[in-house]
């Protein structure tokens, strides 16, 4: 595993199969996708990615950019594009190159490289910042927001711009460009309100004109920047403005009768912040953040009626089509995601708040324990931020720290920050026996049709370019290709043509405002197989096409991309089953790629590069991206949009936690995610991404409620219970969304934040207890079972 976390630390890149399978039927038969997992703008000392002041040089035919793998003569001055194979000319500038004096984008170790244009002050346009605001929540949960706002906006960066729109039952669009007499624009919530609309009653063309023809965007086309700047203030001017409009923020003053929701008019409000920056900045690093405390009841967007006797829908109520409002809410958001990518503009959404009236009606019920969670329409607004590559936060309050501490973060300036960019555009190019699928992640698709597209389409596909409005040092994207090559060619045609190559271009906007581009060329290995012939028996482990694949497989990018892919499935294609998916490709992988005799289950073993995949997969089948029993449609949206933004380190956490044990005899180490982990004695440390738990043993716990770490006697034992907190806020401090942490003690209520991640290896029914003394209450198969019946599968 170390080689590819090697080959990532350079280019951000890692691959399921980092040596290609040489025909399309080798590849479908390899059953996990040619695939690769990118982070466009890694965080990347200077000496592994230089930045470059000049422009790159383009290839005349494929505009793939000059890289370590081209073909350079240096008498004639010419360079070969391993793409198109075209025969380019440097320019003058480039007169002085030699073997001994190449340019930094021909150096060997510089497969990944920087460009920065020179910037234009006069052109460049400050950071937007639209806060959108629900004011249907209580008094308290909108105390708690004031001070999470208020200590954003001191975070601002000064030349930003700012805006602020708050809703209820009706829409108030805030003038903040005028302290001495605050002013404000109300847009009745049930109504759609259009942008010609938008701008009338906004008295934008008061004292100009309005154009005839033509469209109204920005101080270009029509707008002047005096009625721009009365909505959109620098931070640094109306820093007074702002918090004196916060401070006398109010809950929504208008009456909610007992057996109804709130009047809340989401999608109306959005709708109109999207026109308003449309309007005023078209093209800029704008963000509109969402700040939402329960589900729409008004507009032309509503995720519930207002009548309480209505439910919020469930996955059980969106598998029957019973939900009647669900269709025409993705409609409304797919258009409004279409406008904000049009523009170039980012949705953030923070939902952080229960519905109290559903809490009121749902407590009268005794039947079942139920989990509350915010119900505020992420499933239906998930497109719209995801293919802006907004950033996205789910927490039960917004007095939580999980809200407080990413709202924090995604302002803060430290070595921890997001690097948050914009305007970026996403482009590959690749030889010709590939071609792309499509795109799993945080992107919108450009409808750039070359050769390069296949007809097979997974995620945002049908294109060679991307639109990324948004994205971050840690958006990585999740690329699908097609092996086209249909015959494995003969030994003397491989040996000299076995390479392939890609490359990624971004360009983007930084969190400077600077316009760069990065570039990211990489080359691999095709391998030939056995061939067609052999196709349905399983390789050897003498076979050179077996031994070739094997040492270039990445265990945990192959996990991820069958986890993001799984996940795809489940919200495209009806009567997906997702198990017995997953069941059937490991199967076959196992049966084709591992060495055993037949019908002899005991023969059964995998290749080291291989061992691990079965575990991913068993933990994979019980996550939250495949389960969806006891998550709200809303909880399992959040979880995916987290996995297919995330790099394959945090996203293996998602799928299989890590644990790490802290005891007398020995100091942290890692731990089998397995019930026989828990000890009397031990503290455990769990982190799954979304959740840090610290778990202390029963001894442990009693140890603790008596005080004994307080006495100077005890400082060993105060050392103990202090380590696993202080690696806790290490991976708190690096990670967004901040994860939630969990502090319980064994047979304790909150214990089952651990117990539900762990193997149930015993269980209620187990014929012998562990040592540690717990149990899981689950009929879930352990790991230990579910490997025989694999090994008895696969032998068949």
């Amino acid at each position: 595993m170390a080689e590819f976390l090697d080959l990532e630390s350079q280019d951000g890149v890692r691959m399921p199969w980092n040596v290609i399978p040489g025909t399309k039927q080798e590849a479908a038969n390899a059953v996990v996708p040619v695939a690769v997992i990118y982070t466009p703008i890694k965080h990347f000392p200077s000496s592994a990615a230089p930045l470059l002041p000049y422009q790159p040089q383009r290839c005349r035919t494929c505009r793939s950019v000059l890289n370590p793998f081209c073909i350079v003569d240096f008498a004639a001055k010419i360079w070969i594009c391993p793409f198109c194979f075209q025969r380019n000319h440097f320019p003058p500038h480039y007169a002085s190159i030699s073997d001994d004096n190449l340019p930094a984008e021909l150096f060997p170790q510089y497969t990944t490289i920087e460009y920065a244009s020179t910037p234009d002050p006069t052109a460049t346009v400050p950071p937007v910042f639209l806060f959108v605001v629900d004011t249907c929540v209580i008094e308290e949960e909108i105390g708690y927001l004031r001070s999470a706002l208020l200590q954003a906006v001191e975070l601002l960066p000064e030349n930003s711009l700012v805006g602020l729109v708050t809703f209820g039952t009706f829409v108030h669009v805030h003038e903040l460009g005028f302290a001495q007499v605050p002013k404000t624009y109300v847009f009745k919530g049930s109504k759609d309100v259009s942008k010609d609309q938008l701008l009338e009653q906004m008295c934008f063309f008061a004292n100009k004109p309005k154009p005839a023809v033509g469209v109204i965007a920005g101080a270009r086309d029509g707008l002047s920047r005096e009625s721009i700047s009365r909505f959109l203030v620098p931070a640094s001017e109306c820093e007074f403005t702002l918090n004196s409009v916060l401070e006398e923020l109010q809950k929504d003053p208008w009456p909610v009768p007992a057996d109804q929701r709130a009047t809340r008019c989401t999608s109306t409000a959005l709708s109109i912040a999207a026109s308003l920056l449309g309007a005023c900045v078209p093209g800029s690093a704008a963000r509109i953040m969402a700040f939402i405390g329960g589900p729409a009841t008004e507009g032309p967007a509503p995720i519930v009626s207002k009548q309480l006797t209505e439910p919020i829908r469930s996955h059980k109520d969106l598998d029957k089509d019973s939900v009647p409002h669900y269709h025409k809410c993705v409609k409304f958001y797919d258009g409004l995601a279409k406008q904000l990518v049009h523009q170039g503009h980012v949705l953030d959404l923070f939902a952080c708040a229960l519905d109290q009236a559903d809490k009121a009606l749902i407590a009268k019920l005794t039947i079942f324990c139920i989990l509350f969670c915010p119900q505020v329409g992420i499933a239906e607004l998930k497109t719209a931020v995801e293919r802006t590559g907004g950033l996205v936060v789910l927490a039960e309050s917004f007095g939580h720290s999980v809200f407080k501490d990413s709202l924090k973060r995604i302002f803060q300036a430290s070595n921890y920050d997001l690097g948050l960019s914009s305007n970026g555009i996403f482009e590959i190019n690749c030889s010709k026996d590939l071609k792309v699928q499509g795109i799993i992640g945080p992107c919108a698709t450009l409808e750039k049709k070359t050769p390069l597209c296949s007809d097979t389409v997974i995620g945002q596909g049908g294109t060679s370019a991307w639109k990324m409005c948004g994205l971050d040092k840690s958006t990585s994207l999740c690329l699908f290709f097609d092996v086209v090559r249909k015959e494995t060619p003969d030994a003397t045609v491989q040996s000299t043509s076995n390479q392939f190559y890609f490359q990624f271009l971004t360009y983007y906007q930084s969190n400077s405002g600077e316009m760069r581009l990065r570039v990211t060329t990489l080359s691999r290995r095709w391998v030939a197989g056995p061939g067609s012939s052999q196709a349905s028996f399983h390789l050897l482990p003498f076979d050179a096409f077996y031994l070739d694949l094997i040492a270039g497989f990445d265990q945990e990018a192959a996990a991820i991309v069958m986890a993001r892919q799984v996940s795809f499935k489940m919200e495209t294609e009806a009567e997906f089953d997702p198990i017995r998916w997953l069941d059937k490709a490991l199967i076959n992988l196992c049966s084709r790629f591992g060495e055993y005799q037949k019908d002899s289950p005991t023969s059964f073993s995998l290749s080291p590069r291989l061992s691990i995949f079965p575990q991913f997969m068993f933990h994979l089948r019980r996550s939250q991206f495949v389960q969806v029993f006891n998550n709200s449609p809303d909880e399992t949206a959040y979880f995916r949009m987290i996995l297919n933004r995330e790099n394959v380190a945090n996203s293996v956490v998602m799928v299989q936690p890590s644990l790490i044990t802290y005891s007398f005899h020995s100091g942290p180490e890692p731990a089998l995610l397995d019930v026989a982990a828990i000890a009397a004695d031990r503290i455990l440390l769990l982190d799954s991404f979304f959740t840090v738990v610290i778990f202390h043993g029963s001894t442990i716990a009693q140890w603790r409620k008596a005080g004994y770490h307080n006495e100077p006697e005890h400082q060993a034992f105060a050392q103990l219970l202090r380590a696993p907190h202080d690696d806790a806020e290490s991976i708190i401090k690096e990670r967004f969304p901040v994860p939630r942490l969990v502090v319980c003690d064994q047979h304790g209520s909150q214990a089952r934040f651990l117990l539900a991640k762990l193997n149930p290896s015993a269980t209620y029914n187990s014929d012998a207890a562990l040592p540690g003394g717990d149990i899981i209450f689950t009929d879930d198969v352990s790991f230990e079972v579910f490997l025989d019946h694999l090994q008895r599968l696969v032998v068949q």
